[in-house]
């Protein structure tokens, strides 16, 4: 086990890219995270803040364990998350994001989880949880054990997601727009709950997320993204706009003018293209084999799809 005095997060040098169907790199696109060099301490509520695409999602996902990197580029607790399964197994390590559904064959993708069961046989099935913790998370985000997971709205199902992730007390939690089909009283009593766990266990929490009604108060730390790169990572002390109940302010800030350089940027990118002539040839619109599709971005493959 990692001795307490290391950080709860910690990334060096990391950049990660999504391969191509070769299991390689996409040339000449740029990594989704790039260079991230960040130490988080224990104990620590830090919000991760960013535009849509900024890369908040794929980081999070990394420090939950879920993409392959360097063992060295990222460590959760003292271990590299991918490599230590135990991390996750042992629900020392939490992640909770994107919604709970499934691909159905010749059905569809993305069917919420929806089968006919009651929350509590979900919740009482996790071997090994603590029965007063069970009452605590249960009453927090105020679940009927009753519900029948094929009749509850978008929010109740959320809300048993989150107590799924809970129910064994994890020592870093990530959270990606988790709380988003929670209702104001559900968002807050959660919050609340969360940062009692950080006071009393020691509990740290990476949360992504869009919504900045009454957070002025509630991180310790705050990360700024934009095109896969860290742009801020500052203690709450030092960012005045909190004490201020600016923070809705100060992020919008932030984002406009992240829009604006990505614009600019757009535009000498787009002015170099024209300036380039294009030949017929073989097109790379299909990082491979994709749904419903008989296409493939193998050069000379016989389904290779041919610009005219």
């Amino acid at each position: 086990m990692a001795e307490t005095s290391c950080p709860a997060l910690q990334t060096q040098d990391l950049d990660f890219s999504y391969p191509d169907i070769d299991g390689r790199p996409i040339a000449g696109i740029p990594p989704v995270v790039q260079g991230m060099t960040v130490s988080l301490p224990r104990g620590s509520r830090c919000l991760l803040i960013g535009g849509n695409g900024a890369g908040k999602t794929t980081m999070l996902k990394i420090l939950g364990g879920k993409h392959m990197v360097p063992k060295s580029a990222v460590t959760v607790l003292g271990q590299p998350p991918f490599h230590d399964t135990d991390l996750t197994a042992s629900g020392r390590l939490s992640y909770l994001g994107g919604n709970w559904d499934r691909d159905i064959a010749f059905a569809g993708y993305s069917i919420p989880l929806q089968g006919d069961m009651p929350a509590g046989q979900m919740i009482n099935s996790l071997p090994g949880v603590d029965p007063a913790r069970r009452d605590k998370v249960l009453q927090v985000l105020d679940i009927d054990l009753e519900w029948r997971m094929h009749k509850v709205s978008d929010g109740q199902r959320r809300r048993v997601q989150i107590c799924m992730g809970l129910l064994k007390p994890p020592e870093v939690l990530l959270l990606d727009e988790i709380t988003v089909d929670l209702d104001v009283l559900a968002r807050a009593d959660f919050l609340k709950f969360l940062i009692e766990d950080c006071e009393t266990r020691g509990m740290t929490i990476i949360y992504a997320t869009h919504i900045f009604d009454g957070l002025e108060q509630w991180p310790t730390h705050l990360m700024f993204l934009s095109r896969g790169r860290l742009q801020l990572f500052k203690t709450a002390e030092e960012i005045p706009e909190l004490a201020q109940d600016r923070l809705l302010e100060l992020v919008e800030g932030w984002l406009r003018k992240d829009k604006e350089l990505r614009l600019e940027e757009q535009k000498v990118q787009r002015s170099g293209k024209d300036a380039k002539s294009e030949k017929p040839g073989m097109a790379t619109w299909s990082n491979g084999w994709t749904a419903g599709r008989m296409t493939a971005s193998m050069k000379d493959s016989s389904n290779a799809v041919m610009r005219m």
